[in-house]
């Protein structure tokens, strides 16, 4: 286990850090002292069933004791599962991993639950994009981002003595292999899954984009989040909608349960699941200006009741295994018509028919593409082999490729 010294003594080292190099501590000091730490070597990437895990978990533990939280898991702070850790050998279960549990009891009888996976790939033993690199990859964005926003809110709502839903912050593990960390607490729950008001979820929520464009996922699982996020919308930012419940992150298995759900994300990049996802690219600022949409909006949900719908659920086309691929990867935060290229990958179909960084996808065929969602359904019609006519927009120019899978 981590040592309580050790752990202060690598935060009073950041914020030395800070205080000399940069003349005064951040406002969004607290957050990057978590995503550093998190997503530093000594972890080794915090892979589920590793010593990398448990000394994460030990992190996130001392944080929520200082926050001034309380434990709620099966056994104090730790709510354990087991898991197999071969994708093709389900019954074999060889590991164990631990979601981390803490709890702000306000003697409601609702709550709400906040959560973020802190679990990443290791040295890309699972789920890699960079195969043959097994490198530590330390998933900055991808979660420790997450779990730092996560804290920012315990922190606040933690001292708001007006606040008056319990809230159940929750660091799952096991989310890389399948999200089997929120599966077990919502099969096995520290508290009446009925009493659960919604869950608000965090998954790379680190790179904050110019254009400040935010993708909140869930919005159509309760009649009232349309009203509450409009709301909570500061100025200059854009909110991306996608009203399904089902998407590739821990929200999804509260959503199975019944349970409204948002779910927070600010994009795609070249750096995802690689080990080239470390600290010094994330935006902390940007962590600190999403943190505070979120309080907003968990402010309102103090206050508001919550009548539950079930969705279309778009997103669960991305757990569509594909038959064919173009090599690129989606831009999903744009909010225009199309789907827009956010890179191209080499010698992949997309780059042989000269398809570019920054194209937008309108029609694959005879299928307009309105989305990225639209653009996984029409996919998944291809075979191996087939050609078709791709037609893109490139800056005010339609260019009509011909791609072949």
């Amino acid at each position: 286990m981590i040592k309580n010294m050790k752990i202060q003594w690598i935060g009073f080292t950041l914020m030395a850090f800070f205080t000399i190099v940069l003349g005064a501590q951040p406002s969004y000091q607290g957050i990057m002292t978590d995503v550093i730490y998190l997503a530093s070597d000594d972890l080794e990437g915090r892979c589920t069933g590793t010593r990398g895990e448990e000394l994460a978990a030990d992190y996130i533990i001392y944080r929520m004791k200082k926050i001034g939280l309380k434990p709620k898991g099966q056994k104090e702070w730790l709510h354990s599962f087991s898991f197999s850790s071969n994708p093709h050998d389900k019954a074999n279960l060889d590991k164990t991993g631990n979601n981390v549990v803490g709890f702000l009891d306000k003697k409601s009888k609702n709550t709400i639950v906040i959560g973020a996976h802190y679990d990443h790939l290791g040295h890309g033993e699972v789920g890699s994009l960079a195969p043959n690199d097994h490198s530590i990859h330390n998933g900055a964005d991808d979660n420790a981002s997450g779990v730092a926003c996560m804290l920012w809110l315990a922190e606040q709502l933690a001292t708001n003595k007006k606040f008056k839903t319990n809230v159940l912050f929750i660091a799952f593990s096991g989310e890389e292999y399948g999200l089997f960390g929120s599966k077990s607490f919502v099969d096995k729950p520290s508290i009446a899954l009925n009493q659960i008001k919604a869950m608000i979820n965090m998954d790379m929520v680190g790179r904050l984009n110019q254009e400040k464009v935010l993708a909140i996922s869930g919005s159509g699982t309760s009649k009232e989040w349309n009203s509450i996020l409009e709301k909570t919308k500061p100025q200059g930012f854009k909110f991306n909608y996608s009203e399904g419940g089902i998407g590739p992150s821990d929200h999804t298995s509260f959503y199975l349960k019944d349970i409204p759900v948002l779910h927070f994300f600010t994009g795609q990049h070249l750096d995802y699941h690689k080990p080239s996802d470390d600290s010094p690219l994330v935006n902390y600022l940007g962590i600190e200006e999403v943190s505070k949409i979120i309080h907003q909006i968990v402010l309102e949900l103090d206050k508001t009741k919550l009548t539950f719908q079930k969705t279309k659920d778009e997103n669960k086309d991305q757990a569509v295994s594909f038959k064919v691929t173009m090599g690129l990867m989606p831009d999903y935060v744009f909010s225009g018509e199309g789907m827009r290229v956010d890179a191209v990958f080499d010698n992949r179909p997309a780059a042989a028919a000269g398809m570019k960084n920054g194209d937008v996808i309108l029609q694959i065929g005879e299928s307009s593409i309105k989305d990225v969602y639209e653009y996984m359904k029409v996919l998944n019609k291809f075979e191996k082999g087939q050609e078709t006519d791709v037609t893109v927009l490139r800056g005010t120019e339609r260019v009509i490729l011909k791609v072949k899978f």
